[in-house]
């Protein structure tokens, strides 16, 4: 059974955990600034967001999922979902069979349209859905594009130590934050050397690498939203659309323009 800190998210979820079939669609709208408190399922999850973005974190990594992309979880791994805004999740939940189609880790990948439309499906059918009828085809066909899905470098490594989480926090909090290390020492409690060197230690990535896939990672999330490429540039802490497309297509292979959905 799940673990999970909102007792009112156990009891919906169990159903969906523990079905028989090898794949079943979950759906459910949650309200803004909702987290699902630290918890594991005993199966692998895509969760999809309709609209909105969600950050979800694992004991290694913070992952940012925007519209268009969907998180594979593996099962037993725990983590916690948060959703700033709220959003609407369609989500899968799938046997252990069924499960060896998607990555062997937490990954972002790409939710084609067709594979949208049959996480739809899926979250129409009832848990126990007919192994006779039409929807076994919906099954085998959404195993398939979880199988083929490109994988989106949407993640962040989580920081262990305290000194290290309360600059890291504030950055999220804030990600156009100019301040450097030295600035940080005060409120890390530790000098502006040892928080570089813990940022390697923990990371693998210094201080500035990570401030920006932060700002990258969150500039795509933005863009995901319909936000305008100048606008987001400015709002993640660069000074000039310029600057941030080339870092953007540096990191993602693509402009932030293409990368915008417009409502």
């Amino acid at each position: 059974m799940s673990q999970i800190g909102h007792r009112d998210d156990i009891a919906p979820l169990i159903a969906f955990e523990q079905a028989p079939r090898p794949l079943v669609g979950y759906a459910r709208d949650y309200r803004a600034d909702h987290d699902t408190g630290w918890h594991a399922h005993p199966r692998a999850q895509l969760l999809h967001a309709m609209a909105g973005t969600m950050r979800i974190a694992t004991a290694t990594a913070l992952f940012i999922v925007p519209p268009g992309t969907g998180l594979w979880i593996p099962a037993h791994t725990e983590h916690i979902t948060r959703m700033p805004a709220g959003l609407a999740m369609r989500g899968l939940f799938l046997r252990a069979d069924a499960a060896r189609a998607g990555p062997d880790a937490v990954t972002v990948v790409a939710i084609s349209p067709l594979l949208r439309e049959l996480i739809l499906a899926a979250c129409e059918q009832p848990v126990m859905w007919d192994e006779q009828g039409p929807v076994r085809h919906v099954v085998a066909l959404a195993l398939h594009e979880i199988g083929r899905a490109a994988t989106r470098p949407i993640s962040l490594p989580a920081c262990r130590d305290p000194r290290l989480r309360r600059v890291t926090e504030a950055l999220l909090a804030d990600p156009a934050d100019p301040r450097g290390l030295e600035a940080f020492a005060e409120i890390a409690g530790a000098s502006s050397r040892t928080l570089a060197r813990l940022f390697r230690r923990d990371t693998g990535m210094s201080f500035q690498a990570w401030r920006r896939q932060l700002r990258l990672t969150e500039g795509l999330a933005a863009l995901a939203q319909g936000q305008p490429p100048a606008r987001v540039a400015a709002a993640v802490g660069y000074s000039s659309g310029p600057a941030f497309g080339a870092a953007f297509r540096a990191t993602f292979g693509k402009t932030p323009g293409r990368s915008r959905q417009v409502p």
